[in-house]
């Protein structure tokens, strides 16, 4: 990595100024000509320029220079995991939640057997969501004020402790029952997988170069297709162990949702180590010694204001400058040079998003965010209804418990590979070519129709053929991450500057999964208006709303393809 003097050529115009002018005397006590205290004032506008100029100059040089190493390998595969890990975490609660109707509920009569009532299973599938929605906003924060890295471990401990605790979850004797206890322990969970957005693309982002930086940040969210589809092979594979005991005694399945969950931990507990040892990236190590060298400065300068000798005073004071005719000059100049060489102040985060012109910017992620999750979470927090209406579930009165789960977890499985990681991945190898806010509007764009033609064609199409409603929802899975999914993730991680970019991609992300919860608490409570799943073709058309609301906030986000941090978060711009 260069930082050599940072070359003329980016600062003409700065350069040929300070070639020409020099700094002040002011051996006289006070200037008293308007010309010097031009050349005072420009002078010392120009070294700070100088300063900051150079410094991103060094920065964006660790775009451009950097590459692959062991060292960056590891940090991309412990992201990556990790996201595996999280959406393992999340959406295996669909199949636990399918288990433990028949583990809870298989004496209940009619429609409400092998079924957990509606308001359990909100509670459990909600729960991740509220917790993450804490854990971004808290947790995006303090990797700005603490370290990436450091919380980052932190996270993943209480990520692992409460996945633990998850699958001992039971009914208390005099308390609360397992729905209640699950409840909880999962909030505990989400607060800790929560952390993981925004600390993961910060990493990601800090350590990544100028030319694979989307790509990186991409492939590392798209492991989150293999935890979609992980969840419902380890099903499978758990309920098959179990499945003489499962036939003779439907109780066995006890053990099946518990390991189910408790395996949600080993990813976590593989890759403690390797977060518990990751160092932090050059621009927050840099960011950090540039503040503290900022707090000595301004320390120093406050110092030499109170210790001035009287006699310096009194010398000042007997200038001829302080002639009656002169003084009012006179202090407006020696203001002016005050001010040219008082130290920079930073701006706040009320101060630097109080700008439009960076609220938009964080807005629009927000946003974009938010309208995708309703939609996304919606879905896949409820996949087994989609399942159920095209008739690949089964019957769950009158099938062998073993036979329905295997058979929905296939059917999981099917939706997942048809269109969600294949999305993925198309994403991560056409990032850096079509650039983030295309794909994001190409996504947008394409599940506004996709959902308002399974919306408003719901009956039909199903009546007609089931084959092609598979299609169309797999079209719209695969736009949804060939598309928003993975662009709302990326993007955060780009547009904003290294003292706030944990802090406001935590934002972000908290926007989505408090559509999560709009969706899961809200929209589809009323699923089953006038019948059973009777009223799925009019949350696809709202759906299909949310994506024409995501579509058009994209446009107050900035591209980023091919810019390096540095470029798209101008550093002069958070200085007063």
């Amino acid at each position: 990595m260069s930082t050599g003097v940072l070359p003329t050529s980016m600062v003409p115009e700065i350069q040929a100024e300070w070639q020409v002018s020099e700094p002040p005397s002011i051996s006289s006590g006070i200037l008293s000509e308007d010309k010097k205290d031009e050349n005072a004032i420009t002078t010392n506008n120009i070294e700070a320029d100088q300063d900051l100029l150079q410094r991103q100059y060094e920065l964006s040089q660790l775009d451009h220079t950097s590459k692959a190493n062991w060292d960056k390998i590891k940090k991309l595969t412990v992201c990556g995991i990790a996201f595996l890990n999280d959406a393992y975490d999340m959406f295996a609660i669909n199949i636990v939640a399918m288990i433990l109707g028949f583990v809870y509920y298989n004496d209940a009569v009619g429609s409400e057997k092998n079924t957990v009532p509606k308001k359990w299973d909100t509670l459990i599938k909600i729960a991740v969501q509220i917790g993450c929605l804490l854990g971004q906003l808290v947790m995006g924060r303090l990797g700005d004020k603490i370290g990436r890295t450091t919380v980052y471990a932190a996270s993943l401990m209480i990520a692992i402790i409460t996945t633990v605790a998850s699958a001992f979850s039971s009914t208390m004797v005099r308390g609360f029952n397992v729905f209640i206890v699950l409840f909880i322990w999962r909030v505990l969970l989400g607060f800790g997988i929560g952390g993981d957005y925004p600390l993961t693309a910060t990493i990601v982002s800090e350590h990544s170069s100028v030319h694979n930086r989307g790509k990186m940040m991409a492939a590392v969210f798209a492991f989150q297709g293999f935890g979609n589809v992980l969840a419902p092979i380890i099903s499978i594979i758990v309920t098959a162990c179990f499945l003489q005991s499962i036939n003779r005694d439907v109780m066995y399945l006890d053990y099946v949702w518990r390991i189910i969950i408790g395996v949600g931990c080993i990813p976590g507990v593989a890759t403690l180590y390797w977060r518990l040892t990751m160092k932090e990236s050059d621009r927050f190590q840099r960011l950090n010694n540039n503040d503290s060298a900022a707090s000595l400065i301004t320390a120093g300068s406050e110092n030499e204001k109170l210790f001035v000798a009287p006699e310096d005073a009194n010398e000042a004071a007997e200038s001829p400058s302080f002639t009656e005719q002169g003084v009012g000059q006179t202090s407006s100049a020696s203001l002016a040079l005050e001010e040219a060489r008082r130290p920079r102040q930073l701006k706040s985060f009320g101060q630097y998003f109080g700008e439009w012109k960076h609220m938009k910017v964080l807005l629009g992620t927000s946003i974009a965010w938010f309208a995708l999750d309703v939609a996304f979470y919606g879905i896949n927090l409820n996949s087994s209804i989609v399942i159920g209406a095209i008739g690949f579930a089964g019957n769950i009165s009158t099938d062998k418990p073993s036979k329905f789960i295997i058979r929905n977890c296939l059917g999981n499985i099917i939706i997942n590979i048809l269109g969600s990681v294949p999305g993925y991945w198309i994403s991560v190898f056409t990032i850096e070519r079509i650039g983030r806010k295309k794909i994001q509007l190409i996504g947008f764009g394409a599940l506004t129709v996709l959902y308002l033609i399974l919306g408003f064609g719901y009956h039909q199409i199903l009546d007609k053929s089931s084959g092609a409603f598979i299609f169309l929802f797999s079209l719209a899975q695969l736009f949804q991450n060939f598309g928003p999914n993975v662009t709302t993730f990326v993007i955060p991680g780009e547009v904003f500057p290294t003292r706030f970019r944990s802090t406001a991609h935590g934002i972000a992300a908290a926007s989505g999964k408090l559509g999560a919860i709009v969706a899961q608490g809200g929209f589809l409570q009323l699923t089953d208006i006038g019948g059973k799943n009777a009223w799925i073709n009019r949350l696809l058309q709202i759906f299909g709303l949310f994506m024409m609301i995501g579509f058009v906030v994209t446009f107050w986000i900035p591209e980023t393809k091919g810019k390096t941090l540095e470029e798209i978060c101008d550093e002069s711009e958070e200085y007063i």
